[in-house]
């Protein structure tokens, strides 16, 4: 039997096998929780083309053949089968608790399925960001799911509140008591009207929390009643997003996830600071251009593009693939606005690099993208990293003379003269950051930069998220 230790550094290589191999093989969750990957591993130091390509299935797959899989009464005694989670999404739907919640909690092991609302899977969000989601609600109905999660947003909650399948799974799952949770206006806007809060406590959005029933409506950022969670805005989904891990896979899961959000730290450092004061006001309205590949990093892409163009911001997400389609760390297919070569026809005020492993590599080898970031800089234009893709501006000699920030594992090859332990750091033209839940605070940060303290409290506002000034 091979050893636990020997699986790659992520549940979704493993997943994904999961679901290659699902139904002819059973592969306990124990496979997902209990291994400690080893140093020699080399999954991602050699990381496949892209997530659902045939390399990865099939190298995820040989990783999972050599599992053996104990009786079936033995594997009971401690494991049980993968937790199932539907998150639905129609037009209008919060992309930023969307994206939160599914990359959460694929990352922490669950069996997550996007299904679409609407007649076709790719969706239309809120903020003009397109997802493909995985199959139709339809597909649904017959399914038993431990978890159903409804992201906000309008009218993306009214589009999930007429869909009559999933009201109907949605009701079953009440009525058999499995979790189900609502964020932002999905609460008061989509359950309140199948009746699925009462004798419930609940929160929701400020701006449709007078629509709850007043004896049992909670200001809180977080509220937990039985079986039913529900949280106010994109600014806790974060926490939304853990406490639903922490209810289907334990408090040992939800407290890794905090860890790999970095949301363990949050409280320890600061939040930005500020190096060699320059002026980014513009006479325009902003330009930005935020570069993807397969692998990106899901959370930071959606979390940033929605909170620039809450803000007004021209943002243009461009793919360095050969078509529009992406894939991101976690599978979740999202559809850029151009192709990388015809944006670069533009010149862009800001250009932001999100992390991700296998998408900063692939952003790494685009020579389009090494000219852009060349002349942005050579024109006194500002640009930005985000977790890993810091990586990229090192490797073309970007960040001398900056101060910086990134993912953990990214600050230990910098030199000590440029690291900073803020989450978010602005150096001049430069701005960089952590990563995933400080995302927001890095998008606040530019929104301030661009129009100042005022109207980045504003979207924060908006956002239920505590925007501080300094």
């Amino acid at each position: 039997m091979a050893s636990l230790s020997n699986l790659p550094p992520s549940n979704f290589p493993v997943t994904t096998a999961v679901s290659v191999l699902r139904p002819a093989r059973n592969l306990p969750a124990a496979v997902i929780h209990c291994w400690k990957p080893l140093t020699t591993c080399n999954f991602y130091s050699n990381p496949p083309k892209t997530l659902f390509s045939t390399s990865h299935v099939r190298k995820a797959t040989a990783v999972a053949s050599t599992i053996e899989i104990a009786p079936l009464d033995a594997v009971i005694s401690y494991s049980l089968p993968l937790k199932k989670v539907l998150i639905p999404i129609g037009l209008g739907t919060e992309e930023m608790e969307a994206v939160i919640m599914v990359s959460v909690l694929r990352q922490a092991g669950a069996d997550v399925v996007l299904a679409s609302v609407e007649p076709d899977l790719e969706v239309k969000l809120s903020g003009g960001i397109v997802i493909v989601a995985d199959i139709s609600i339809s597909e649904c109905s017959d399914q038993i799911f431990d978890l159903v999660a409804l992201p906000g947003g309008m009218p993306g909650s009214v589009r999930l509140r007429d869909c009559k399948t999933l009201e109907a799974i949605t009701k079953k799952q009440a009525e058999e008591k499995r979790l189900y949770g609502a964020i932002c206006a999905a609460p008061a806007v989509t359950l309140l009207p199948w009746g699925l809060l009462k004798r419930k406590k609940t929160t929701c959005h400020p701006a449709f929390f007078d629509k709850l029933p007043s004896f049992r409506a909670i200001k809180t950022n977080l509220q937990v009643s039985e079986e039913l969670t529900t949280s106010r805005g994109p600014g806790t989904c974060f926490q939304f997003s853990v406490s639903l891990v922490k209810q289907l896979l334990g408090e040992s899961a939800s407290m890794e996830m905090g860890k790999f959000l970095l949301m363990d730290t949050a409280d320890e450092i600061s939040r930005k600071e500020e190096f060699n004061e320059v002026e980014w006001a513009v006479d325009h309205t902003p330009r930005v251009l935020i570069p993807v590949a397969n692998g990106s990093e899901d959370i930071e892409v959606v979390t940033v593009v929605d909170i620039l163009r809450r803000a007004k911001l021209d943002v243009t997400i461009a793919s360095v693939e050969k078509k529009l389609s992406s894939v991101g760390s976690h599978g979740i297919k999202i559809l850029a606005d151009k192709l990388l070569k015809n944006a670069a026809e533009s010149i862009f005020d800001l250009i932001i690099l999100p992390g991700g492993i296998s998408g900063v590599e692939r952003l790494q080898k685009s020579r389009i993208l090494k000219k852009l970031l060349k002349e942005q800089v050579s024109s006194g234009r500002k640009y930005g990293a985000i977790c890993s893709s810091l990586s990229i501006l090192q490797k073309q000699g970007l960040l001398q003379n900056k101060k910086a920030t990134a993912h953990p594992s990214v600050v230990s090859t910098l030199d000590s003269n440029t690291s900073v332990t803020s989450q978010v750091v602005v150096d001049g033209r430069l701005i960089t950051c952590q990563g995933l839940s400080s995302a927001p605070e890095f998008a606040l940060t530019i929104i301030a930069k661009f129009f100042g303290h005022g109207r980045a409290k504003s979207v924060a506002t908006g956002l239920v998220y505590e925007y501080r000034a300094s």
